[in-house]
């Protein structure tokens, strides 16, 4: 133990007075410096009246790997104008029980590591770490100017194993991440609608999105003036699933007794759903055989060319041609999932062609997806969904 009045530079307003070592740790006791007048807290005003005086136990950032913990005497002040305040005191925050150097320090580690990491680097528990982060997320997300967004971009990603998705909502033109909710239900994404209110509803021109009919719905429902715009890389990637992988499926069914057939159609899955362009040089041969050997191959292959084609059309009556031929042309085949595709895509007619007019798509919140897929891995995870999507918001807070 050590007794000592020290004038150190870590903690203004304050005099070390005593400095022991306990149990790996650094005490340190704290007295108030006599030539300092007391400030309220409340209203800034200088006060020499103590009502009464309180003490805290406050950690400080490590020194020499050691953990320091600080005994603290506060003074409650009997200010003129705000009544019975605590004084005010530059290095520590209101009710705080570390000291504001340390929560910038947890707080700056807690953008690069994970939660478990920076518990070892400050000698703080979990859940002190993740309630200092909390706090500094919502101050950084209070501080954003408020968001009036004209054009949308909705999608969703996978929140845990199992089916289990949320839904991000992107403003298109500043890039920046305006909400996020768990599901991909009309229920869910409700409350985005309610948080943006009538007015900014009412400003909304255009959302791009895959042709998900609970968000169609709800954009139709609470933004009457907005055009859908459905992307081309989900239709794209719909048509993958339900037409070429069927139609492979059933070819390679077909080739039952040919088995060295069946097996190249079978293992012709990626080949076939990569854009030729695509396709390295060493398979293009491999490719154009298989293509010439299967008609149906051939066919829907050829037809998902001139179905992207549909979202490079530069007028209207150019479009309208496009599609009447497409259409035409895959009612027309004998190929039942192309045919089933095609009547479904019939439904969604107007939100292809708004690409004209708005010629928007959810690649800039497909690399977003891919960022918060990285932000989840290296926290292995997280346990609460509202502080997850807290982290993506402020991540992600908009081109200035």
């Amino acid at each position: 133990m050590t007794n000592l009045k020290l004038d150190l530079p870590f903690w203004e307003g304050f005099l070390v007075a005593n400095l022991e070592r306990r149990s790996g740790a650094s005490w340190i006791t704290l007295a108030h410096d006599p030539t300092v007048m007391p400030v309220c807290s409340g209203c800034g005003r200088s006060c020499c009246q103590v009502h009464e005086k309180v003490g805290r136990t406050i950690r400080d950032m490590p020194m020499l790997g050691d953990p320091v913990w600080l005994q603290v005497p506060l003074r409650r002040l009997r200010c003129p104008d705000c009544g019975p305040r605590v004084e005010r005191v530059d290095w520590l925050d209101r009710h705080a029980r570390v000291t504001r150097r340390l929560s910038e320090f947890v707080g700056l580690w807690c953008e690069k590591l994970a939660v478990a990491h920076v518990c070892q680097l400050s000698g703080l528990h979990w859940e002190t770490v993740r309630k200092i982060e909390r706090q500094r997320l919502e101050r950084r997300l209070a501080s954003l100017p408020e968001a009036r967004p004209t054009r949308l971009v909705m999608d969703e990603f996978a929140l845990f194993k199992g089916h289990r998705y949320a839904t991000v909502v992107l403003d298109a033109d500043t890039r920046r991440v305006l909400w996020v909710g768990e599901g991909r239900s009309r229920d869910a994404v409700r409350p985005f609608f309610r948080w943006l209110g009538p007015e900014r509803c009412a400003r909304i021109e255009a959302v791009a999105m895959d042709m998900n009919t609970a968000y169609d719905l709800e954009v139709q429902m609470h933004c009457p003036k907005a055009r859908i715009i459905y992307d081309l890389f989900h239709v794209i990637a719909k048509y993958g699933r339900e037409v070429i992988d069927r139609v492979r499926v059933d070819e390679a069914n077909r080739h039952k007794q040919n088995l060295p057939m069946r097996r190249v159609v079978k293992r012709a899955r990626w080949l076939l759903l990569r854009n030729r362009e695509n396709v390295p040089s060493a398979q293009q041969p491999k490719l154009d055989e298989l293509l010439a050997a299967n008609q149906a191959l051939m066919t829907v292959y050829i037809m998902k060319a001139s179905l992207k084609e549909l979202w490079h059309a530069t007028s209207a009556w150019q479009w309208r041609k496009a599609w009447r031929t497409w259409l035409s042309m895959a009612r027309s085949s004998d190929i039942e999932p192309l045919k089933r595709f095609a009547n479904r895509l019939a439904n969604y007619w107007r939100g292809i062609l708004a690409r004209v007019r708005w010629p928007m798509h959810t690649g800039q919140l497909e690399g977003i997806n891919n960022r918060i897929k990285v932000m989840k891995r290296i926290a292995y995870g997280y346990r609460d969904s509202a502080f997850f999507f807290l982290k993506i918001k402020t991540a992600f807070p908009g081109n200035p």
